[in-house]
């Protein structure tokens, strides 16, 4: 019977509307979190175990994340101690400061947030140079109160506690002209590399932002993107939507 039903459910999600073609991934089981980008794709487990996907193969990474990014900045991590790792020459790099979550998607530059929802940025000079302990990291705060924030090459998107949605201007010297309101509500948002914005509301909902470009950065309204099941976590890279559900059940999507 459970066969039978798992059956139905892929079957179910493989008939997703909207022209998303959505696959089980079968080789990972009970993913907590994922990012994309620049062709890769790193996640972590309800274990805190961190994983590289590489080929169809998740090669599991040392040590124990709650949190994983991807993106120019390279690979950056947070334990449940909220203590942040650089990736470096194959093993995690400690790096001052706590954050809950980070993300590395921005031109070379990092931003996150601690647990009191303070916002933070890295430079471009100190992200790419750090290398340990001795090298300089000056994080910068931002303005504004958010706990998910993530960024592209046309700019920032974060949401706050209330599940609010904002977009900022940030450059590689974390020079910003502050948070601007965007309509909706997201309860985590996700920035592509080539600037798609995807996102989850409470109610495990997944959308994506329509419209963006460069000389309209905050784009022109939400699409939602049908899934048969309520999910908590998405991002988006090379023509790939990752989604998972609430109950772990992972999926990747093409449009």
């Amino acid at each position: 019977m459970r066969a039978t039903a798992a059956v139905l459910l892929v079957l179910c999600l493989l008939t997703i509307s909207h022209a998303w073609d959505c696959q089980e991934v079968v080789n990972i089981k009970n993913l907590m979190q994922i990012d994309a980008g620049l062709g890769q794709v790193v996640a972590t487990d309800t274990s805190q175990i961190p994983y590289y996907l590489v080929g169809d193969e998740w090669i599991r990474l040392p040590g124990s994340l709650k949190h994983i990014t991807v993106g120019p900045a390279g690979i950056w991590g947070i334990n449940k101690a909220d203590s942040i790792y650089k990736y470096v020459a194959g093993n995690w790099v400690q790096a001052a400061g706590l954050l809950k979550q980070l993300d590395a998607g921005g031109e070379q530059f990092i931003v996150g947030a601690n647990v009191d929802d303070t916002p933070y940025c890295l430079t471009r000079s100190a992200t790419v140079g750090y290398k340990g302990p001795g090298s300089p990291l000056p994080w910068t705060g931002l303005p504004g109160s958010v706990k998910y924030s993530s960024c592209g090459p046309f700019g920032c998107w974060a949401v706050n506690k209330n599940d609010d949605i904002y977009l900022m201007s940030l450059n590689q010297d974390c020079q910003n002209n502050g948070w601007s309101h965007i309509g909706g509500k997201l309860s985590m948002i996700e920035v592509a590399t080539d600037g798609g914005v995807f996102g989850v509301n409470s109610a495990g909902h997944v959308y994506t932002r329509d419209g963006i470009t460069a000389s309209k950065p905050e784009g022109t309204g939400w699409s939602n993107v049908p899934m048969y099941m309520p999910m908590k976590h998405v991002t988006y890279d090379l023509g790939r939507l990752w989604v998972i559900s609430n109950s772990g059940f992972t999926m990747v999507c093409t449009h």
